[in-house]
């Protein structure tokens, strides 16, 4: 089954980001990128007995294997987007990618902070000249492979790539920063393998300027310094890259803004009380809903899916409609 062999009076469950196909390729040629470099520090290392460019070698090989794990999450979803088996799509396998890209930069976090450490303890003879030069070539490697996965809609400026459903409604801005900051809209598999290289660079930089201030006035101390305050920025991004895609991984409230939007539109509207609400992120840019509307004058579903119409995002709303036994409440 794949998404055009619906009939008009279904609806389609194709949640996947507007710019899924152009970020899996950017990742692709950012993964073929980092692999090449990681092959060639490695048989360089290897033929002239070089640590460094050894060691920065298989350094590389941590980040090959955090781009593995998108580029796989960006095929995977496209592949089996329209697999009934998933009941709302394939669009939240980007976030599992990020969480698991988020585990590997936290575990390399760990390992730069125990290195880093035991080399501040107990330090080695550093070989500057060849350090500094793996250093600013990865930086190089770097710069190019952020600017290939640099997402132009980091800030949710993305419309959804497949049409929606008849209740689906065009996207709007929300800049609110409440509860995960409105990050509905945003690519977390793709930002989780720019967080990668981001950390990657930002060690080279500060390696470069430890690696300097060691060769030219003495201060070897600074590199492994340097390497545990990597460590603590790295992990911070790696906790805050967690925090966002798990909480939309256990389908937490993605926007407290948008629920009370909802609330409101519905309840505004005769004498209707929501007596269930749930709204949830199934995918970049698309946001789903299940509300239970109790009334006294009950109307068909659509009806209520109509005043809906001016809230961002929602792809996919399900509304149930009970009838109010109590008694009518009177016009103020």
């Amino acid at each position: 089954m794949t998404e055009h062999s619906l009939e008009p009076w279904q609806r389609n469950h194709f949640f996947l980001a507007q710019g899924h196909a152009t970020n899996a390729k950017r990742t692709q040629w950012a993964l073929g990128l980092t692999i090449a470099m990681m092959v060639a520090e490695i048989i360089a290392g290897t033929v002239f007995g070089s640590m460094a460019l050894l060691a920065d070698g298989w350094h590389m090989g941590s980040h090959a294997a955090a781009l593995g794990i998108a580029a796989f999450a960006y095929q995977y979803a496209h592949r089996h987007a329209a697999n009934t088996t998933y009941t709302f799509g394939t669009g939240k396998v980007g976030d599992l990618g990020g969480f698991a890209s988020a585990l590997v930069l936290g575990v390399i976090a760990v390992m730069m902070a125990y290195e880093s450490t035991v080399r501040l303890l107990t330090p080695v003879p550093i070989a500057f000249d060849d350090a500094i030069a793996v250093a600013v070539l990865g930086l190089v490697v770097n710069l190019v492979t952020a600017w290939m996965l640099k997402d132009d809609h980091q800030h949710g400026h993305d419309e959804p790539e497949a049409k929606h459903d008849h209740h689906a409604h065009e996207d709007h801005h929300d800049h609110a920063h409440e509860h995960s900051h409105e990050h509905h809209h945003q690519d977390h598999n793709l930002r989780a393998a720019y967080v990668h290289v981001l950390a990657d660079a930002l060690t080279s930089v500060l390696a470069i300027g430890a690696l300097l201030a060691g060769r030219f006035w003495g201060l070897n101390w600074l590199d492994p310094a340097i390497g545990v305050l990597g460590s603590v920025i790295i992990a911070r991004w790696a906790w805050s890259l967690l925090g966002t895609t798990g909480r939309i991984l256990l389908d937490a409230d993605p926007s407290a803004k948008t629920t009370r939007a909802v609330r409101t539109a519905i309840e505004a509207d005769a004498d209707n009380r929501l007596a269930d609400l749930h709204v949830w992120r199934v995918g970049p840019g698309h946001l789903a809903a299940v509300l239970t509307v109790v009334t006294h004058t009950p109307r068909p579903p659509a009806y209520y899916k109509a005043l809906l119409t001016k809230i961002p995002s929602l792809s996919h709303v399900t509304v149930e409609v009970e009838v109010c036994c109590g008694d009518k409440p009177h016009a103020a």
